[in-house]
């Protein structure tokens, strides 16, 4: 009986890991999702907070670890080819270290990598639950594509450069949701406060680099200021044009129901008899509206506990002849944050026309929070409806 080879049983698990790796980095890439969708919980609870403070602790160590070693493995490579006048080998600037100090190196990109590939997860799930895909969809799409090409292109992560503005971005996403957290307020100051606590942290992290390896910040300076300004640029053109979610804002319930009263802790309404694709949102709901009758826009907007702020239902009718839609009604009141299912507050609006509604719930700073859409059909008498409790 032949014996084995040393190592041969661990070569076996080897191979079908490299074959196999684009794979089962992309299912780890999913499963890594689903799970932070399931353990993040609110974004004012601390335990949020803490995992990303350790994420982004640890992209910034492992950035500037790599920056120091690869500054002095240019140094000792540089030192190598230096010879004196008397062609003996130049002696280094410092004692020569084994290669097997430089291994480090080759692993602080993988750290790297699985740092910021948490934090994408975990912007994707905050943002995402705080989006309308018709507003915020290429935000959303830039962040999909953050963390997938978080995956494709790891060799990428020993550059100093792009790991770096990595990491800006990721300070700057960050910033935009817990910054309106801390000051319980959300509106155009607050995002450029969420902005200069970004500025300020990537500052910070240059000052890092330059004490670590002056030499090699120099040759990437100008590229690293560049880009954190384009990136910077972005962000406001995100907020401005109101693609940017309204984080910390999420909504939590809508519906649209023909009589709505508040009692107590609950609210009792009176809904149409509606097909499963209306109920699994596969379809858009129709109200039978009889004359003089009033529809009432229900909705639950969550914020940070301690957290006031002021949103807007906004009823809006599309005009078939002009193609576009018509705001007809706005009401504005005031939400507290802290209720885990959100603040939950109602509007009314009579004389409706036939054709198709949409009521948009938007936020201080005017963006869209949530935005449900139905079409009307006037009819001669008011239809039969249900009783329903909303907790």
């Amino acid at each position: 009986m032949t014996p084995a080879k040393p190592g041969g049983r661990l070569r076996q698990w080897k191979e079908p890991i490299r074959r196999y790796e684009r794979h089962l980095s992309a299912a780890a890439m999913v499963v890594g999702y689903a799970v932070d969708n399931f353990t993040f919980g609110r974004v004012d609870h601390p335990g949020a907070h803490l995992v990303f403070s350790a994420y982004l602790t640890v992209a910034v160590v492992s950035i500037a670890v790599a920056h120091w070693i690869q500054g002095r493995k240019d140094r000792a490579a540089a030192a190598a080819t230096e010879l004196p006048v008397d062609g003996a080998p130049a002696a280094p600037d410092s004692e020569p270290q084994p290669e097997r100090r430089f291994r480090l190196s080759v692993w602080l990109p993988a750290v790297t990598q699985f740092a910021l590939g948490g934090l994408w997860s975990g912007f994707l799930v905050f943002y995402s639950r705080s989006a309308v895909l018709a507003a915020s969809w290429p935000f959303l799409l830039l962040l999909l594509a953050f963390l997938i090409g978080n995956e494709v292109f790891r060799r990428y992560h020993s550059r100093l450069v792009f790991v770096s503005l990595l990491l800006f971005f990721a300070f700057y996403s960050y910033a935009v949701f817990v910054v309106p957290v801390f000051t319980r307020s959300i509106g155009q100051i607050t995002f450029l406060a969420s902005g200069a606590s970004a500025i300020v942290a990537y500052y910070f992290f240059l000052r890092l680099l330059w004490v670590l390896d002056r030499r090699r910040y120099r040759q990437s300076r100008w590229r690293l200021i560049g880009g954190a300004v384009a990136i910077t640029a972005a962000m406001n053109a995100f907020y401005f044009l109101r693609v940017l979610p309204p984080l910390p804002l999420a909504l939590s319930d809508v519906g649209i129901y023909h009589a709505i009263r508040h009692t107590g802790a609950t609210y009792q309404v009176q809904e149409e008899s509606e097909p499963w694709m209306v109920r699994f949102g596969f379809a858009r709901p129709v109200m039978h509206v009889a004359p003089d009758e009033k529809l009432a826009l229900y909705s639950a907007v969550f914020a940070p506990i301690r957290m006031s702020t002021q949103i807007t239902h906004r009823w809006q009718w599309w005009d078939s002849r002009s193609k576009h839609w018509q705001t007809l009604s706005k009401v504005s009141f005031v939400i507290s944050g802290g209720r885990e299912h959100g603040y939950r507050g109602y509007s009314l609006k009579s004389g409706l026309r036939a054709g198709d509604w949409r009521v948009n719930i938007d936020s201080a700073d005017g963006r869209l929070i949530g935005r449900l859409v139905f079409n009307v059909v006037p009819v001669a008498t008011p239809v039969q409806t249900m009783p329903k409790t909303l907790q």
